[in-house]
């Protein structure tokens, strides 16, 4: 199916030639995608011929794009799968894969680990009659473990009354992603090592084929769509809380993206929004949430920001200024951008004394920072005006005098009005301690999607880069909570399938080592 069930029309109203359109038009792009991922397998196969017969940087280049492009249109596919109907107080699992290939039997040698689920009731439920063996199903996961494979047998054995013959069975248990072969390790390792370690899927494929598990590109990226589509709600409940603070620390970052057709990139942007006040000693727990737009129109970030009310913390860039003059967002500027202008002047074979100087200055107020990171708000106020304003009072006096003595034109000049013209915006954490000296912590959070860019082509589609903004957040959040990602991604599958929506937030990455703790106790 083309389109996820959230995307289709109201259909109340439609008369039957309408919903005839709707069903053919679906149809339309799903056969087109299905045409569109049998083109691009015989293009790869057949540049894979042309590079083993002689070896081409160019050749190689083409078939890591093609694969990319590959992975996307097969995880849209699972992702957009339509789900079965479920309970309203659950969390629902994503679809499995909507073609139904023959399922090769998992290999031999890997061990098993048997896993036996018997009914809730030892007596029958009907008459309460005592049950006998009468057979039993069996049915296997493949699960990952650091460092090997292994088999998980569920074995359900089937049970029948003597008084009545009613047969007893306990119910299949759930999975993360439905009628899927891998086990919740197993999915979080592939989701880690296509987003936190920049494996693309063919290339994780390759591993495990020398680790004796064929798994196709097609299936790994049937299990990364139908993930995805899991953990969604987990997504939009980090984004609400985030944008739910005081403040954020906001920035973004170009990513190259396939554009589909025409055999070359594109450039996307990943937007990151940070929500962490431990420099103000606030027990709150950080978070941080990734978005991805095609281009870097100002329309992104006020989408993003519409219900933010606080204060944004970012670079000087034009995009935001709409949304400050609306006036329900404060800006707060950063104090490393400032720096880096005057720092690129104070090197070189001919270093700027007024970019040394000013490097200085600056300098004396991260000594201040350093001395006060942690404390309360209200303290890190008072500390600032008693000790940063005096400095940040002399530091514009003294930029305004040097300015006069450089040409419009020159850098010297630029890194001086660049200052002076966000000057507002950038002493104001001066007088309100809940805000940071710098927007470092945004900056930070973006270095993952920048070791990715270097490592291999961001994503194969826009579709690609919602997805992998998507579990960056959640990745990004366990880092940012000292949370290993792996198992924090494995402890959610393990349980989402089931979770009331309700009770989401106990799935968050700050619950995760409570929850391990309470889990250790009860098994001691």
């Amino acid at each position: 199916m083309g389109a996820a069930l959230h995307t289709l029309p109201d259909l109340e109203g439609l008369d039957a030639e309408a919903l005839k359109f709707l069903v053919l038009a679906l149809h339309r792009q799903a056969e087109a995608a299905r045409v569109e991922i049998d083109n691009l397998q015989l293009l790869v196969a057949k540049l894979k011929q042309m590079h083993f017969g002689a070896k081409s940087e160019r050749v190689e280049r083409q078939i890591e794009q093609l694969e990319l492009r590959l992975e996307d249109l097969e995880m849209n596919q699972a992702a957009e799968a339509v789900n079965p109907p479920v309970a309203e107080s659950a969390t629902p699992a994503a679809a499995g894969p909507a073609r139904r290939s023959k399922r090769e039997p998992l290999p031999a040698h890997l061990p098993r680990e048997k896993q036996t689920i018997t009914p809730e009731h030892a007596d029958c439920p009907e008459c309460g009659g005592k049950l006998r063996p009468l057979g039993e199903d069996v049915s296997e996961i493949l699960e990952f473990v650091p460092g090997h494979f292994k088999v998980i047998q569920q074995v359900r054995p089937k049970l029948s009354c003597g008084g009545c013959s009613t047969i007893v069975q306990a119910p299949a248990p759930s999975r993360p992603v439905d009628r899927g072969l891998a086990g919740p390790g197993l999915l979080a390792h592939v989701l880690v090592s296509k987003y936190g370690h920049h494996l693309p899927l063919y290339r994780q494929a390759e591993i495990y084929s020398n680790l004796g598990v064929e798994l196709k590109r097609s299936t790994l990226a049937d299990w990364v769509g139908g993930a995805a589509r899991t953990l969604d709600p987990l997504v939009t409940a980090i984004r609400r809380y985030v944008l739910s603070g005081e403040k954020v620390h906001g920035d973004d970052t170009p990513v190259p993206v396939l554009a589909p057709g025409e055999g070359k990139t594109k450039t996307g942007r990943a937007w990151t929004y940070v929500r962490d006040d431990r420099g103000a000693g606030s027990k709150d727990p950080p978070a941080v949430w990734f978005a991805y737009s095609p281009d870097r129109k100002g329309a992104h970030p006020q989408e993003h920001l519409q219900a933010f009310r606080g204060i944004l913390q970012a670079d000087a860039y034009a995009g935001f200024n709409d949304i400050y003059r609306q006036g329900h967002v404060v800006e707060a500027a950063c104090w490393a951008h400032a720096r880096r202008k005057f720092h690129e002047l104070s090197i070189g074979k001919t270093p700027s004394p007024m970019g040394q100087e000013a490097v200085r200055r600056i300098g004396q107020l991260y000594e201040i920072e350093r001395e006060i990171h942690g404390m309360a708000a209200e303290e890190r106020r008072r500390v600032r005006l008693e000790r940063a304003k005096p400095l940040l009072d002399s530091f514009e006096k003294w930029l305004q005098e040097q300015l006069e003595k450089f040409s419009k034109k020159s850098a010297g000049a630029k890194a001086i009005q660049y200052s002076l013209g966000l000057w507002p915006a950038l002493v104001r954490y001066c007088g309100d301690g809940r805000i940071e000296i710098d927007n470092n912590a945004a900056e930070r959070a973006l270095r993952a999607v920048a070791i990715g860019r270097k490592n291999y082509l961001f994503a194969g589609s826009d579709t690609g880069g919602e997805r992998a903004a998507a579990i960056y957040t959640l990745i990004g959040s366990a880092k940012l909570n000292g949370v290993d990602p792996a198992a924090y991604l494995r402890f959610v599958l393990e349980r989402i399938a089931d979770h009331p929506i309700k009770k989401l937030q106990e799935l968050l990455p700050w619950n995760f080592v409570g929850a391990t703790v309470e889990a250790e106790r009860s098994a001691a």
